[in-house]
C-alpha cells in the first residue's frame, strides 16, 4: 500500500512529537555537592524569566548520632535575596524568576556541627516545566493517561518555544554588542592612528626647529 502525501508529512511531525520532544524534556537534576569544612559551595543556573524553580536540599551523613547543619543562600542575578536558611539539615526553595540570569545557590557548613569534616549535600533542582506537581494537576483536571502525557508534552513543547525564544533574543542582543565592540575598536584604532601621525609630525618639526637652530641644516 502506498503511502499518501498526507501520511508522508504527518509522519515527520508525529516522530518529532513523540520521540525528539520527551528527550528534550526538562528534567529535575540530583546535584551533589561535597562542601569543605571552611568555605564556600555554589550551584548556578542560567534561567529566564517567568519561569518556576523548585528545589529540595537535604544533608547525607553516614553518622546519625550527629547530624552537622548547613546554611543556604539563593539569590538572583541582580543579587536579591531569593532564600537564606542557617544551620539547617534540609530545606526547600521555590519562586519563579523574575530576570533572566544565572541564579546562585550558595551552601557552606557549620564549623562547630561536624568536626571540621566535609559535608555532603543532595540537591534536587527542577525548573519549568519538571517543576510542576503534574498529580495535582491531573486530580485538579481530571485527567490522566493518554490525555496527561500529552498535556505534558505541550507543556515541554512551549517551553523549547519560549528557550528557542530567549536565545535568539540572546544572540540578537550579543550581535549588537558584538558590533558596538567592533565599531568602537575601529574608532579607537583610528584615533590611536590619528595621535601617531601628530606626535611623529610634532616630532619631525621640534627636530627641523632645533637642527636649524643649532645651524645645522
Amino acid at each position: 500500500m502506498k503511502m499518501t502525501a498526507k501520511m508522508r508529512r504527518v509522519f515527520p511531525t508525529a516522530f518529532l512529537i513523540f520521540f525528539l520532544v520527551p528527550v528534550m524534556i526538562p528534567v529535575g537534576e540530583a546535584v551533589w555537592l561535597d562542601v569543605p569544612p571552611t568555605g564556600t559551595k555554589c550551584v548556578s543556573e542560567e534561567i529566564q524569566s517567568n519561569v518556576v524553580v523548585l528545589a529540595d536540599y537535604l544533608i547525607i551523613s553516614e553518622d546519625h548520632d550527629v547530624m552537622p547543619t548547613i546554611s543556604v543562600k539563593v539569590t538572583s542575578p541582580y543579587g536579591n535575596n531569593l532564600h537564606n536558611m542557617e544551620n539547617v539539615t534540609h530545606g526547600q526553595f521555590a519562586f519563579t524568576t523574575q530576570e533572566s540570569g544565572n541564579y546562585l545557590a550558595c551552601f557552606w557548613a557549620d564549623a562547630k556541627s561536624h568536626g571540621n569534616k566535609n559535608v555532603s549535600i543532595n540537591i534536587d533542582w527542577k525548573t519549568g516545566i519538571a517543576a510542576k506537581d503534574w498529580a495535582s494537576i491531573a486530580k485538579k483536571e481530571k485527567i490522566e493517561g493518554v490525555e496527561l502525557e500529552i498535556r505534558k508534552l505541550e507543556g515541554a513543547v512551549e517551553a523549547i518555544h519560549e528557550n528557542l525564544l530567549y536565545l535568539r533574543n540572546r544572540e540578537a542582543d550579543m550581535r549588537t554588542m558584538s558590533e558596538k565592540t567592533n565599531s568602537r575598536v575601529a574608532w579607537y584604532s583610528i584615533m590611536s592612528l590619528g595621535v601617531c601621525i601628530a606626535v611623529s609630525g610634532l616630532q619631525v618639526l621640534y627636530l627641523k626647529q632645533y637642527f636649524e637652530k643649532k645651524k645645522l641644516i
